[in-house]
């Protein structure tokens, strides 16, 4: 079973067992996916992993060459855009904590996309 196949039969299954994991998660949960509405893109399977020393973020883009991948990141929401002849990706990712969106590092190899952030720090105490 092929998540990213447009006439997957199973599509909207899958849709509302995710919708139902959002809502017991709530606003709270690890990461939000927002799909883009428009343009027929289909859906990444994404998964983020944290720890005290980094955010990472790895992401199926099968059947995408290099060039062909846009990734942005404002210190909490990072956007994949990507597209082959055959299919579009468009996803943004609220990140389950700022990051410090400079820190970046990706690497793309056989299908598999991997983004790693370093966290941002947190604010000083000042004592008075």
């Amino acid at each position: 079973m092929r998540r990213d196949d447009s006439d997957d039969p199973f599509d909207e299954f899958f849709r509302e067992i995710e919708r139902m994991m959002d809502e017991m998660m709530g606003a709270e949960g690890d990461v939000h996916i927002d799909r883009d509405a428009g343009g027929g893109g289909a859906d990444l399977h994404v998964d983020v992993h944290e720890t005290d020393d980094e955010i990472r973020v790895v992401a199926d883009v099968p059947g995408v060459d290099k060039d062909a991948i846009d990734l942005k990141c404002d210190g909490t929401v990072l956007t994949i855009n990507a597209e082959s002849a055959e299919r579009e990706y468009h996803e943004r990712l609220t990140l389950p904590t700022r990051v410090d969106e400079h820190s970046a590092a990706a690497t793309y190899n056989n299908g598999i996309l991997e983004v790693t952030f370093d966290p941002e720090e947190d604010s000083a105490d000042i004592e008075l």
